[in-house]
């Protein structure tokens, strides 16, 4: 446990905190029935490499990746991704529409959400000091790529951490 510890330490040392904001669903209300988390993600801003985070009783929810047809049916269609440690946090690698709901019957009662992640903003620090064309997509396509890789890293330790706890 320890070696998890160090490891989740070291992750945080190499990672830069601007680099990625952590969304967590419902803020201090969680994840919960009855909560209008329209509105709440109405009022974030998602970019790649940001993560989005479920706080909720382990064994009474979970959260479910859907595609449109199951958040709109809160249905099992297009499952592509399914977490149940009460603590979750799900890297947002791509720009897409993303659709969460859970997964135990709570979905009719409010619990989903859809999110829209944006590009990463491009700016003269993130494009190679304002390059423009093939270089500056080139500088800003490694960027996201190690900041979702090291996003992914400290969401597979923190899962890890958070499971021994």
């Amino acid at each position: 446990m320890s070696w998890l510890l160090a490891v989740a330490v070291l992750a945080g040392f190499a990672v830069d905190p601007s680099a990625a904001t952590d969304h967590i669903v419902g803020a201090n209300h969680g994840w919960n029935p009855n909560i209008n988390y329209s509105l709440w993600s109405g009022n974030q801003t998602f970019y790649v490499g940001d993560l989005i985070s479920f706080r909720y009783q382990k064994g009474t929810h979970n959260v479910f990746e859907v595609n449109e047809t199951g958040y709109e049916n809160c249905t099992m269609d297009g499952v592509t991704g399914n977490w149940t440690s009460g603590k979750d946090f799900i890297p947002l690698p791509e720009p897409r529409r993303y659709y969460f709901i859970c997964g135990n019957g709570f979905c009719l009662q409010g619990m989903k959400v859809a999110i829209t992640v944006h590009p990463l903003k491009h700016n003269a620090s993130s494009s190679g000091h304002g390059s423009t064309g093939a270089q500056g997509e080139a500088s800003a396509a490694a960027l996201r790529t190690s900041s979702t890789a090291w996003l992914t890293a400290i969401a597979v330790t923190a899962a890890a951490v958070a499971a021994f706890c």
